[in-house]
C-alpha cells in the first residue's frame, strides 16, 4: 500500500509539472533544449529511455512534429506514424529483442500531451504505471 501511495504522489507531481508547463516536454527534448540521451535520432523521430521505467527496456519512440495523441491524428500525420514504427523496428533489430511490445496510451492514461509510443521488452510490464 506504501509503495501505490508514493507511486500515486509521484504520478500526480508529474502529471501537475506537465500540465502547467506551457511548452511540451517532448518538444524541448526534441529540439536539444532538455538533455537526455538518445537511443536513436532521425530526422523526425527521437527515441530515448523513459525516466519512469516499467520494464527493463522502457523507450519512448517520439515525433518531432508535435502531434498532440492518438484522437487528433491527421492524414498529413501519416508519414510520421510510419517513421516512428521504423524506428521501433531499428531499435528492436538493433537491440536484438526477440520479444516486446508497443504501446500508444490516451485519454486520462496519457502523461504528456505529445503522441508517443512506448517499446516495452524485458520481463514483465508493470502495466498499471504505464
Amino acid at each position: 500500500m506504501l509503495n501505490k501511495t508514493k507511486w500515486l504522489v509521484k504520478e500526480a507531481k508529474l502529471r501537475i509539472k506537465y500540465m502547467v508547463n506551457k511548452d511540451c516536454i517532448f518538444c524541448k527534448i526534441a529540439r536539444g533544449e532538455i538533455a537526455t540521451k538518445l537511443v536513436l535520432e532521425t530526422e523526425s523521430v527521437i527515441a530515448f529511455s523513459d525516466i519512469n521505467p516499467v520494464a527493463s527496456v522502457h523507450i519512448l519512440i517520439v515525433p518531432r512534429r508535435h502531434i498532440e495523441s492518438v484522437v487528433t491524428i491527421k492524414s498529413e500525420d501519416a508519414s510520421w506514424i510510419i517513421d516512428m514504427f521504423s524506428v521501433a523496428k531499428k531499435i528492436v533489430k538493433d537491440m536484438s529483442l526477440d520479444a516486446f511490445r508497443l504501446a500508444f496510451n490516451g485519454g486520462r492514461y496519457q502523461h504528456v500531451l505529445h503522441l508517443h509510443m512506448h517499446l516495452l521488452a524485458g520481463g514483465s510490464v508493470e502495466w498499471s504505471k504505464l
